[in-house]
C-alpha cells in the first residue's frame, strides 16, 4: 500500500517563504491525518507487516521494495511519503510508524532529541544528488547559464527553509553565486516530486530535484549536475520509531541493507553508503 501526500500550496519567490513554511507544514500536517485515520483502520495485525514514514523521493523505489519484501517475508509493506519535515512531525505527534526513512540527517537528529526513534537502529540506507532538469529533449547547459537559461521563465524547487530537496538546492545555489540570480523566479512546491511534476507538466521552465525524481520522470531531461561539494551530503537515515512494531521494524532494517534491497536502490538511481555489519 503506498500514500503519496502532498499540499496543494505554492509560493512562488523568496520573500513570501518563511512565512510561509508554518502554513505549509500545516496544511500537510493535515494531509497526512486525513490518511493516517484511513491507514489505522486497514494496516495488518500479524508479524512482518510494516508502515513507514518515507521522504517523498524514495516512493517509487519504497514500492519495488516492499514487493521483496512481501516475497521474502509473506508480510506487507504500507508507505506513507511526504516532505521530509512534515513525515518527522507526523512520527512526533504519534503517526502509526513502524519506520522512518528521511532525506534529512537534521530531521532525524530531531527525532532523536524526542525521544521517537530508536537511536541504536539508525543508519543510512543510501545516498543522492541534486540535477537542474528542464523538458524532455533539451540540451545540457552550464551551470552559469542558468540564468540566461531560465529567462522570465520559473525554476521549481521544493520548500527552501523547510523540505531537504529545497534546502540542499538553495544551499547549493548560493556556493554557486547563483541564488540571487534566480530568487524572485522560484516556485516552491511541498516536496520534490511536486517540484518535479511542475516541470514535467511544463508549469515551470527549469527544476532542481534529485537525480533520482529525474531518473524516473521521462517527460523531464538532466540539463546539468550540481557539484556535490555546493553542498551537504544528501544522505536518507532510517530507524525504527519507538511507538511502533519494535521487532518486526529491526527486521525491516535488516532487510534495506540486503543485496536485493540495495540493488533495488541502485536501479532507481540512489548512491550507496556503508552498510552497517
Amino acid at each position: 500500500m503506498f500514500a503519496h501526500l502532498s499540499g496543494g500550496a505554492v509560493q512562488i519567490g523568496l520573500a513570501s517563504c518563511r512565512g510561509a513554511r508554518k502554513l505549509m507544514l500545516m496544511r500537510l500536517t493535515n494531509s497526512i491525518c486525513a490518511t493516517l485515520t484511513a491507514i489505522s483502520f486497514v494496516l495488518p495485525a500479524s508479524a512482518q507487516d510494516i508502515t513507514v514514514f518515507a521522504a517523498a523521493s524514495l516512493g517509487g523505489a519504497l514500492e519495488a521494495v516492499g514487493d521483496a519484501w512481501e516475497a521474502e517475508t509473506g508480510g506487507s509493506l504500507t508507505v506513507v511519503a511526504a516532505g521530509s519535515s512534515a513525515i518527522a512531525l507526523q512520527v512526533q505527534q504519534g503517526a502509526p510508524a513502524d519506520v522512518v526513512i528521511l532525506a534529512s540527517t537534521d530531521w532525524m537528529d530531531t527525532l532523536a532529541a524526542s525521544g521517537d526513534i530508536l537511536t541504536d537502529s539508525r543508519f543510512d540506507v543510501m545516498a543522492n544528488a541534486l540535477v537542474l532538469i528542464g523538458p524532455a529533449g533539451a540540451p545540457p547547459i552550464a551551470l552559469g547559464a542558468i540564468p540566461e537559461t531560465l529567462g522570465d521563465g520559473r525554476l521549481a524547487m521544493a520548500l527552501v527553509d523547510a523540505v531537504p530537496a529545497g534546502i540542499y538546492g538553495r544551499t547549493a545555489l548560493e556556493n554557486l553565486g547563483l541564488w540571487d540570480a534566480v530568487a524572485p523566479q522560484v516556485v516552491q512546491a511541498d516536496n520534490v516530486r511536486a517540484a518535479l511534476a511542475f516541470v514535467a507538466t511544463g508549469a515551470a521552465d527549469l527544476g532542481l530535484v534529485y537525480a533520482t525524481d529525474a531518473q524516473a520522470e521521462p517527460r523531464v531531461s538532466v540539463l546539468a549536475s550540481i557539484p556535490g561539494d555546493s553542498h551537504p551530503p544528501i544522505t536518507y537515515p532510517a530507524a525504527a520509531v519507538t511507538h511502533g512494531h519494535i521487532p518486526d521494524a529491526l527486521a525491516f532494517l535488516r532487510f534495506l541493507t540486503t543485496q536485493d534491497a540495495q540493488a533495488i536502490f541502485a536501479d532507481s538511481g540512489f548512491l550507496a553508503v556503508e552498510l552497517p555489519r
